[in-house]
């Protein structure tokens, strides 16, 4: 370990340092000396993004070694963890022998800072630590341990004092997670497919004869419509049917099915209103995901069925996203599915830099897992898109045209993909393609009646023609058939965006206060709120406003906005010049 240099004034942080390297690795080079060191390369193209995805810094690389500092205990061990699993999938096949396995050790300890380097004793016990973690395993100190346990979902083994090399006191270390010759502890992980799930009969309470129909007309159309979901896997409505009225054990069901989630609910007439209760249990553990009431009033069954379908349909999406996420953070060996599930995740949390860069790093692990998966292809395109339509970078039409290759050969796999439509939809009419991105929003429509953005885009589209007028009607219809939506800020966002745009700056200013509130993690929200607000005199409220949309997106400027237009019809330019204006006066830097 280096020394410092006399006369260096050498500073001091408590920092969690993860020091790994290859076992193994002089053997592998006697037997492939080209092989080995491109082999590690490659793989240290993919460990590097997923370092970084969990926040950690390199900070040198010895040779097959690496060590890297961590703000935060937690992130070093979910990231060692991660690093793990993907070392698993990318050594899938190849031989025991010449397998490429890393060491992990990981210390939470005071540290020395010289420049860039670190030093000290805490390097040099996670360091002593990685020579006793056993080839792909992680160990990890009690200080660390200690910061960890019950925050991580993984097992942790006490290997007692260890006295390591160079270190003048016993050190208490901890094994995490199975090593590669190691029995797997727990239970095994599910074989039921991703996104698997049965629509039991809903129960008719009352039990009205009339009244029957329509319940059961519900749980075949909500079987029908979540069948359209991505990569859903849903037990047939003959099947599902053959459990009416019964006593069910959901464990056991889930078992026999070989499925994740049971989706049961009821419905309820009294008078002129109707209540469903339906909830989303986890097939495996029993546990309850979500729970929902809907209480309407009755004008006409067939178009409440309808309406009560696609609420369901949309949030259920919404939902079980969110749980295979949560799924996938468990799993010691997450798929490609399981990364894409994640990476939805963070997209529905906002469109902030932070945000977008957590969703690209497990998208980017999908397709080195998988090249050519659809969803993993689609949910690149969207995230690329995300990133060059809300003004998070200079490199706009990089960012989208990575969208568009991307999407496109997502539908050259799989032609019929409703979210794949609506993803090149969003590319055209963010390129000023806005009639060619209505046709795709309405193919999206055919193949999915319940995608309630695409009703919300087509609106938006129409605004990029000059139609802003157009856009609420859209919106409207989105928020009937989604009105808990993830992504309902981004389109109540646009109607105040189209009402700046036309002058009306009291009503604009209403809606996008609405925005914010439904999700205050979107610049854009807050910067066009600003502009509003100093189009009416509102000035330090439009300057409150423009600074929390600039401490989401630092490096937003007049200049990024006005050179980086989705469109280039007269009245859309126009009303562009006005909200330049008044990001200006409300304190957005020109740039």
């Amino acid at each position: 370990m280096a020394e410092a240099h006399p006369g260096t004034r050498v500073g001091r942080r408590l920092a969690a340092i993860v020091a790994a390297d290859v076992a193994g690795y002089s053997r592998l080079m006697g037997l492939d000396e080209v092989g080995t060191a491109r082999t590690l390369r490659e793989h240290r193209k993919v460990t590097d993004a997923v370092v970084a995805e969990h926040g950690g810094r390199l900070v040198k690389t010895t040779g097959d070694g690496v060590l890297l500092e961590f703000p935060s205990v937690v992130d070093a061990v979910e990231c060692a963890v991660a690093v793990q699993a993907v070392m698993v999938q990318r050594n899938d096949g190849i031989p025991q022998e010449t397998r490429m396995l890393f060491r992990i050790g990981i210390n939470l300890g005071d540290i020395l800072i010289e420049g860039d380097d670190i030093l000290g004793d805490g390097v040099n016990v996670a360091a002593r630590l990685e020579g006793i973690a056993e080839p792909g395993g992680i160990c990890i100190s009690s200080s660390a341990y200690e910061q960890v346990r019950g925050k991580v979902p993984v097992d942790f083994t006490d290997l007692g004092e260890q006295t390591l090399k160079n270190i003048a006191r016993p050190i208490r270390a901890y094994a995490v997670g199975p090593g590669e010759n190691a029995r797997l502890t727990g239970p095994p992980p599910s074989s039921a497919p991703h996104l698997s799930i049965v629509v039991l009969p809903f129960v008719n309470i009352g039990g009205d004869p009339e009244q029957e129909y329509f319940v059961d007309g519900v749980t075949e159309s909500l079987t029908t419509d979540l069948s359209r979901i991505g990569g859903a896997f849903v037990i047939a409505r003959n099947t599902a049917f053959t459990f009416k009225g019964k006593a069910i054990d959901v464990k056991k069901l889930g078992r026999e099915l070989n499925i994740r989630y049971v989706l049961e609910g009821s419905v309820q007439r009294g008078g002129n209103r109707m209540r469903v209760n339906v909830q989303l249990i986890d097939a495996e553990s029993g546990n309850h995901v979500w729970a929902e009431r809907f209480d309407e009033q009755i004008a006409d069954l067939f178009e409440m069925q309808d309406e009560i379908v696609s609420r369901l349909a949309n949030t259920l999406n919404a939902e079980l996203i969110a749980a295979e996420a949560r799924r996938g953070e468990r799993a010691p060996r997450p798929d490609a599915t399981d990364l894409c599930f994640q990476a939805a995740a963070w997209v529905n949390r906002g469109r902030t830099p932070e945000h977008m860069a957590r969703a690209s790093g497990f998208i980017e692990r999908a397709l080195v897992l998988d090249p050519g998966n659809v969803e993993a292809l689609v949910g690149s395109a969207m995230i690329n898109f995300a990133i060059g339509a809300s003004f998070l970078t200079d490199e706009r039409i990089e960012h989208l045209a990575a969208a568009e290759a991307a999407v496109s050969e997502a539908l050259s796999f799989a032609p019929n993909h409703p979210l794949a439509h609506f993803v090149l939809g969003l590319v055209q009419s963010f390129t000023n393609r806005a009639a060619q991105g209505i046709a795709n929003y309405e193919r999206a429509l055919i193949l999915d009646r319940n995608m309630a953005q695409a009703h919300a885009n087509i609106g938006i589209a129409k605004f990029f023609l000059g139609r802003g007028e157009e856009i609420e009607a859209g919106v409207d219809q989105a928020l009937r058939l989604s009105p808990r939506d993830t992504h309902m800020y981004i389109w109540i966002m646009f109607v105040g965006e189209a009402k700046l745009w036309q002058g009306n700056d009291t009503e604009a200013i209403v809606w996008l206060r609405r925005s914010v509130q439904a999700n205050p993690n979107y610049h854009l929200a807050h910067l066009y709120l600003a502009a509003a607000l100093a189009q009416v005199g509102e000035l330090d409220e439009a300057r409150v406003a423009a600074k929390a949309g600039l401490a989401l997106n630092p490096s937003f400027s007049v200049r990024r906005f006005r050179t980086n237009s989705p469109s280039n019809h007269p009245v859309y330019l126009f009303g562009r010049e006005r909200v330049c204006e008044g990001l200006r006066v409300a304190g957005v830097p020109e740039g």
